[in-house]
């Protein structure tokens, strides 16, 4: 319990610091700008996942695992083989990154002129590439010490490697355009080297770490029957590939509209290009990170499902486990759905707060708020596939999902436009349906594998929709007396009373209707009570 709060803390600071600091960087940059920092950022994100996600947790499994059965000798092994092949594939990935930076670019913009040219755009992506070569390291450190369960140093090494880099973000960005008068490309770049410098830091943080508890980490054992190099490499593969195939898909979505929604608003659509880039820059960077307000709160609700349903799996408890998936995602529901709904009505003053006053970003926002309900959905259900081993089929109904995503980007933003509707909505809709799809296919195959009884799950689920659709009619009709306003102070003060105002008509609503008790048990707010007499 120590080591999960310590964690979830770590992760929680460097979620605000995540959010918080777009404020200075959007006021600094601009929207191209933003639009050239989101083309560097997802394409670095695919190869990230490729050279580091899962490599912590696998690292950490192992290690734990040898050192429990006091193999001293093969854990150290398993270090060092880790850290020689994540600088192996860091390498090539920054390798592969560099030389074909200049094709990538061509792919996101083709021929179109006006915004960010083909040369900005290998420049920031080449910037980017220089942090594949050390965040694949710091990720084997971090494994490391997690197996042995020393939490604290990797949550501190998060928000060291966080902080850091915002302050990079937000002081070098400045200084680059405001005091030495750099081009947008160079500001961009050196806010994107902070990912490299933050990761540095954080890395050698750990290094002291480990130098420093090499007495409690190390143990000097004479007859041990070390692990062979082979055996080793197979383990770490055998457990991290999932998850790295997991973040890779779910880097891709993003990816699929870097590379097809500017060159279709501008050839098909004709948009201007700086508006086009200004879309696709709040699809990207400034809605994403709105979107993790949601993201966050569902992940953290999230992360207990693993554990326990772990022992329901090894305890070969098909109700239990039947009970476990459905509470965890009418948790998810009833929690998330809401505020996705909540956020998309109060688009415009929530972008007015962070972004200030701005033509497509609420119009952006409003819509592609909904793509965080369903990744947090399809993140459950991918957790619940990875818990149960069942990779297979996690790959299968996520590369169904991102077909359908890259399929669809372009028709429906044709098909929007057709009739009459923002063409940009077309590519988060793909997005939606993309990851919709995926979440039909993991509970369609959870059913017929493991029996998973779904039917009131939907029945709960039709009565929070029912209550989110009062509540935003409820707001609506308020509107009319309070309206919203430009005013970033008004903006604030209207999203504080319309949170308050929804939040009380949900749950007058969800109360009525029995959900709380029927979803947490009608204990839940005798427990609430006792800690508030405490």
């Amino acid at each position: 319990m120590e080591g999960a709060l310590i964690a979830t803390l770590g992760i929680v600071i460097s979620k605000i610091l995540g959010i918080i600091y777009v404020i200075p960087f959007y006021s600094i940059i601009g929207e191209q700008g933003g639009a050239l920092y989101g083309y560097a950022y997802n394409i670095y994100s695919i190869f990230l996942g490729i050279s580091s996600a899962g490599i912590p947790l696998a690292i950490s499994k192992l290690v734990s695992e040898y050192n429990t059965l006091e193999l001293y000798q093969s854990k150290e092994k398993v270090f060092r083989i880790a850290k020689t092949l994540l600088t192996i594939l860091g390498i090539i990935c920054f390798l592969v990154l560099v030389f074909f930076a200049d094709g990538i670019a061509q792919l996101i913009i083709g021929d179109i002129q006006g915004g960010n040219s083909i040369e900005d755009i290998v420049y920031v992506i080449r910037v980017i590439a220089v942090s594949i070569l050390v965040v694949p390291i710091l990720s084997v450190y971090r494994g490391y010490l997690q197996g042995h369960r020393f939490m604290s140093p990797t949550s501190v090494s998060q928000v060291l490697e966080q902080f850091i880099r915002v302050m990079i973000i937000i002081i070098g960005s400045f200084l680059a355009l405001k005091v030495f008068h750099l081009s947008l490309k160079e500001a961009v770049g050196i806010a994107l080297l902070g990912a490299t410098i933050g990761a540095i830091i954080s890395t050698i943080y750990l290094v002291r770490k480990v130098n420093k508890n090499k007495d409690t980490l190390q143990h000097d054992v004479s007859e041990e029957k070390i692990k062979t190099t082979k055996e080793i490499i197979f383990q770490i593969f055998l457990y991290a590939f999932p998850f790295i195939f997991s973040d890779v898909c779910k880097s891709l979505y993003n990816s699929v509209d870097t590379f097809f929604v500017v060159k279709t608003l501008v050839n098909d659509l004709s948009y201007p290009v700086q508006d086009a880039e200004a879309i696709m820059g709040f699809i990207s960077t400034w809605g994403n990170k709105l979107n993790m307000i949601v993201i966050a709160i569902g992940t953290g609700f999230m992360s207990s499902l693993i554990p326990n349903l772990t022992i329901s799996l090894v305890k070969k408890d098909r109700k239990d486990i039947n009970l476990k998936i459905n509470q965890t995602l009418q948790i998810l529901i009833l929690i998330t759905l809401p505020m996705t709904v909540g956020l998309s009505f109060l688009a415009e003053p929530v972008w007015n707060i962070f972004y200030g006053t701005s033509y497509y970003g609420p119009k952006v926002f409003s819509f592609s708020i909904f793509t965080a309900f369903v990744t947090v959905l399809l993140s459950t259900c991918t957790t619940t596939l990875l818990t149960l081993k069942e990779y297979k089929y996690l790959f299968l109904s996520l590369l169904l999902g991102l077909g359908v995503n890259a399929l669809l980007d372009v028709p429906l933003m044709h098909l929007l436009h057709y009739i009459g509707l923002p063409g940009y909505y077309g590519a988060t809709l793909s997005t939606i349906l993309g990851n919709v799809i995926s979440i039909l296919a993991i509970l369609l195959f959870l059913v017929k594998k493991y029996e998973i009884t779904l039917k009131e799950t939907v029945f709960i689920t039709i009565k929070i929709v029912l209550s989110v659709l009062i509540m935003y009619f409820g707001l609506w009709l308020i509107q009319f007396i309070i309206p919203f306003s430009s005013s970033r102070m008004w903006s604030f003060c209207t999203v504080i009373f319309y949170a308050g105002i929804g939040a009380m008509i949900y749950f007058m609503l969800i109360k009525r209707f029995q959900l709380i008790d029927t979803i947490l048990g009608d204990h839940i707010f005798i427990k609430i009570k006792r800690k508030f007499k405490r």
